[in-house]
């Protein structure tokens, strides 16, 4: 792929690496910075055209870079974001864009008035497998939807500075919205910590999509294995993403079928249907988006818009499960 961006990442640790070897590999990495010396020395031998930088504010004076990927701990976003963007950067950062709702209106005023890009890492809205899903229901495969559920479970990796409901539901949430095309009505969640005083280790958030539509998302890091399922129940049929199968198991479509004999219902079961799907990398994808996004100056597909959206909903989840009572969406 040939683009005329040149980025630099800022963090280059647990998901950091991923972001270097993928821009990299597309011809875009430029630079990269991170305050742990020894990573830099280690990614330096890796990518040594790259130049390596000790602190954010080191990568973000360097005139030559004009797009940045920023992967560090969440609580620095939206400060990273805004920095960025005040440079006169285009911005990838993983989710969530920052952890305040004013602060991501902010910054998507930000990105417009100075013409920037602004794109948050939601990554399964990219995920080729996803994506066969969302287009089957599009085409009215399963029918109306009815019921939809998420489960984000494994045994770690364990964050003290952030709730499994922050960390894992995004996730979660967007490829939900995604598929309703609306925000939920009503919300309740429930969560407990049980190993750092008010960092959850697990939620259990249900929304009420109105006009009959219920879903729910389960998110634990002290789960016995690892469970990443989506299941779509429509009118007509159900669609199962398991992220944890590969090859055909991944996607399946069950086209189970209710019928009524006079009174009585009659569920009709039928054989699970292998959904195909293309077999790219998710983040490879993703990562090729934000650079045509960079070189068309086109509104990426996961911009502040969808992100507000994913961060609302975690806000109503949060704000849920700490006052122990459902909330509804104020009207708009």
């Amino acid at each position: 792929m040939s683009n005329s961006a040149s980025v630099g990442v800022l963090g280059t640790g647990y998901w950091g690496k991923n972001l270097l070897r993928n821009l990299d590999a597309l011809g875009a990495l430029s630079a990269f910075s991170d305050t742990d010396t020894g990573a830099l020395e280690m990614h330096a031998g890796t990518y040594p055209d790259a130049r390596a930088y000790t602190s954010a504010q080191e990568l973000l004076a360097d005139r030559s870079l004009t797009a940045v990927a920023i992967s560090t701990p969440a609580a620095t976003h939206g400060d990273l974001v805004e920095a960025a963007l005040t440079a006169g950067k285009d911005v990838f950062v993983e989710k969530p864009l920052c952890l305040d709702l004013d602060q991501a209106h902010r910054l998507d005023e930000l990105a417009q008035s100075g013409g920037r890009v602004l794109m948050i890492g939601h990554l399964l809205l990219y995920h080729p497998a996803f994506i066969a899903v969302q287009e089957s229901v599009a085409r009215g495969d399963i029918g109306r939807l009815r019921y939809i559920y998420s489960n984000r479970a494994s045994l770690g990796k364990i964050r003290r500075e952030e709730n499994a409901l922050w960390s894992f539901a995004p996730h979660d949430i967007s490829m939900m919205l995604a598929l309703t095309g609306r925000l939920p009505e009503r919300v309740v969640c429930n969560g407990e910590a049980w190993l750092s005083p008010n960092v959850a280790d697990m939620s259990l958030s249900h929304f009420d999509f109105g006009e009959h539509l219920q879903g729910h998302i389960f998110v634990s890091w002290m789960h016995p294995f690892k469970d990443h399922r989506l299941v779509v129940v429509g009118e007509d049929g159900m669609i199962v993403f398991n992220d944890t199968l590969a090859g055909d198991q991944k996607v399946l479509r069950y086209p189970h079928r209710l019928a009524w004999d006079g009174v009585l219902p009659m569920l009709e079961k039928a054989e699970a249907v292998p959904v195909p799907y293309r077999a790219d990398e998710p983040l490879a994808e993703e990562m090729r988006h934000f650079l045509d996004c960079c070189e068309t100056r086109a509104r990426p597909r996961t911009d502040a818009t969808e992100a507000i959206g994913v961060l609302s909903v975690l806000d109503m989840c949060q704000r849920a499960m700490t006052s122990g009572t459902p909330l509804e969406r104020a009207a708009e």
